[in-house]
């Protein structure tokens, strides 16, 4: 098991003790991190599961936060047409949240324990509390958003005081939410006392989140996006995630190119692998919606001859501007802050989870008296087409806002077998910078012999087509970057904390290896 976060770990080792598999122990550790991880952690906002079990069935559950049903294409735009901050400060920002419905979808088709079972150890750390670590308590005094709303700077700043290292955090209204919900169900969170406050305060300040939307939104169960790339099969998220369909193009454009010969961290690997995703993401700007409302050209867009067309117009000496790149024709086409962890158990059964309230503690708002913070997710929608979200990601009318849609997400839960066995399980948190984490995680292993640590640790880069810039870590060689800007490109650095947090596991001969990224305080835990 490889989380962010120790204290929902140990919730996850928990439930496994107790006989639970490792659905159980992921929806233990998603109600958990929604106690002890409230920047991303959440059961108010939406995600993604992707499923692997034993017996080789794979299946995907969507539960990404929905429209409410008020919501309008252009609530976002002024009278002048730009777009404003509400998509992602107020409670305008907010989409109805997922999280619970798809928890509990999880658990009652694939788990082995009561839902009562898998959601008693983050009752215990909300009402018992635990110990405030040093970087909790730094990332809980930094946020300007927790400070605006006067319910979240009660609870997470300490009404101003602040919160030190050691101190016992405890959390009595979210305890007392999560103890309605385990003994009620997620029927309690959608249609119950729970939901009817929300809703009630939803109205009282302007949001649009009404009880009927509640009561009516619904986790989705999908297929997976599933792929190859040499002797490995990757199982990927489907859309409304853009992950999976970006795996499998920019490893489809790869395959067979011989990028890999040139080396780990040369610029003429780096070239030919920004390419690729400068590729993916113009596509992605123009083809990738919610498959509910939006025909995604899903078998275009992967087709080999396709992916070969697109993989002939890269340079193998200069970059491409982005200005040159356009979103492809694929047959079938109409003319900061997410939390990743992965579980597998002794059984065999693989599960990859990311989740997200959006921004970092979300919009920042707590619902009065139920303890758990709001989404902004609305942002990610196209609020305007062809304009650009908080993340820089351009989005079309494929992708524009309307009640009961589910938004683009760059979230990509990711598990891969190798010779048809299970190998890597892997995912990212980080906005835009996700699918390109997985990616060259992937890559690490696969192309360049690495160990999952060592995959997790390397140095990464990304291209997102717009703005036009090759962003880097730290960490590669001072030639590499000159080399890289005579060939065209603006390079620019990663800021602090990194944007993208990979966690993975590898199963190598029997062995289970974690891979926590150190990026972040990434742990590894069994039993």
């Amino acid at each position: 098991m490889v989380i962010a976060q120790a204290p929902a770990q140990e919730a996850g080792v928990t439930v496994l003790k107790k006989g639970g598999n490792a659905i159980d122990a992921a929806v233990a550790v998603g109600f958990a991190l929604a106690v002890t991880y409230p920047y991303g952690g959440n059961i108010g906002g939406g995600g993604f599961m992707l499923i692997r079990l034993a017996d080789g069935r794979s299946t995907f559950i969507d539960f990404r936060d929905a429209a409410p049903g008020k919501a309008s294409r252009d609530m976002f735009l002024d009278a002048n047409g730009k777009q404003t901050r509400d998509s992602v400060e107020g409670w305008r920002s907010s989409a109805v949240p997922g999280t619970v419905r798809g928890l509990e979808l999880a658990r009652s088709k694939y788990g082995h324990l009561s839902w009562s079972d898998d959601m008693a150890p983050a009752i215990e750390l909300a009402s018992k509390g635990f110990a405030i670590s040093y970087a909790h308590a730094e990332q809980l005094k930094s946020s300007r958003s927790l400070s605006r709303d006067a319910e979240s700077k009660r609870i997470f700043q300490n009404d101003g005081k602040f919160y030190e290292v050691g101190d016992t955090f405890k959390q009595p209204e979210l305890a007392a939410t999560l103890e309605r919900i385990s003994k009620g169900g997620a029927k309690e969170f959608y249609e119950g006392a729970t939901a009817k406050r929300f809703a009630d305060e939803m109205a009282k300040n302007g949001g649009l989140i009404s009880l009927e939307d509640l009561k009516n939104y619904k986790a989705v169960e999908r297929t997976p996006i599933i792929g190859k790339y040499r002797n490995y099969t990757i199982i990927s998220a489907p859309p409304p995630s853009a992950g999976g369909i970006g795996i499998m193009q920019m490893l489809g454009m790869l395959d067979g190119s011989g990028y890999e010969k040139t080396g780990f961290g040369s610029a003429a690997t780096i070239h030919y692998v920004a390419e690729v995703m400068r590729r993916y993401y113009a596509d992605r700007s123009q083809y990738l919606g919610d498959p509910d409302f939006f025909k995604v050209p899903t078998a275009g867009l992967l087709d080999p001859a396709y992916l070969e067309k697109r993989r002939s117009t890269i340079d193998p000496n200069h970059a491409t501007p982005s200005a040159d790149v356009t979103p492809g024709h694929p047959a079938g086409s109409e003319s900061t802050e997410t939390t990743q962890y992965d579980v597998v158990d002794s059984e065999g059964n693989s599960v990859s989870v990311t989740y997200t309230l959006d921004g970092g503690y979300g919009n920042g708002i707590t619902v009065p008296g139920l303890g758990f913070l709001l989404n902004n997710n609305m942002d990610n929608f196209a609020a305007k087409v062809g304009g650009s979200n908080q993340y820089g990601l351009v989005g079309s009318s494929a992708n524009s806002i309307q009640p009961g849609k589910r938004p683009l997400s760059a979230m990509t839960p990711t598990i891969v077998l190798r010779d048809g066995k299970l190998f890597m399980v892997l995912g990212a948190a980080g906005g835009a910078h996700i699918t390109t984490a997985v990616l060259q995680a992937f890559l690490n292993v696969a192309d360049f012999g690495m160990n999952v640590q060592d995959a997790v640790d390397a140095p990464r880069f990304h291209h997102q087509w717009q703005p036009d810039k090759l962003t880097m870590e730290k960490g590669f060689s001072p030639d590499t970057i000159n080399l890289l800007k005579g060939m065209g490109y603006q390079v620019s650095f990663e800021p602090s904390p990194v944007p993208a947090c990979l966690e993975a596991i590898v199963v190598d001969g029997g062995w289970l290896q974690g891979g926590p990224d150190p990026r972040r305080t990434g742990t590894v835990g069994g039993y």
